[in-house]
């Protein structure tokens, strides 16, 4: 059997991972916790169904750290989700959480050498990033979700990273 599964569930993952990466962008500018909440939600599951089916691919192929890189996140998302409808002084303790469990997916996807060297960059960055907003809330510094400039400015090193790793599932299609 080949290492690579069939173009739908590639197409869902990287759905996933689009669907993820616009929403969860979107709730971060989102005008009311409500909105933010919901789309935070969508944007939640997307990436877990996305990240749990390239942690599956990834075995597949042999790549082992890389597929418990996708677990780790689809965990650390699924723990974000916990908090998202508390609210954003509520969810702090599931963010922390969250933020730490994606710095070390992150660190995981990106240190073999199987993606591309820009985007084990930009996720190595986008690591280091949620590895210092969790541990800044760690040690007691009270951070929410949308706090400048860390987390804000880590985001798009996050949704960067993930339209990455949707881009180099379909290019392996094209």
């Amino acid at each position: 059997m080949s290492p690579r599964f069939g173009n739908s569930l590639d197409r869902i993952a990287a759905g996933g991972l689009l669907v993820g990466a616009g929403l969860g962008l979107a709730g971060t500018f989102a005008a009311s916790w409500h909105v933010q909440a919901c789309l935070w939600a969508i944007d939640s599951v997307a990436l877990v169904i996305a990240t749990s089916l390239l942690a599956v691919r990834s075995l597949r192929m042999g790549a082992e750290i890389v597929a418990g890189g996708f677990l780790v996140f689809a965990i650390g998302e699924g723990v974000l989700l916990s908090g998202t409808a508390a609210g954003p002084a509520a969810s702090v303790p599931a963010f922390a959480a969250g933020t730490a469990l994606w710095a070390a997916a992150l660190a995981l996807v990106s240190a073999p050498p199987l993606l591309p060297g820009w985007l084990r960059v930009l996720g190595g960055g986008a690591a280091c990033l949620f590895a210092i907003t969790a541990g800044r809330i760690y040690s007691g510094e009270a951070l929410l979700p949308t706090s400048s400039p860390l987390p804000f400015f880590a985001y798009p090193f996050l949704v960067a990273t993930l339209l990455g790793w949707a881009w180099t599932l379909m290019r392996e299609h094209s």
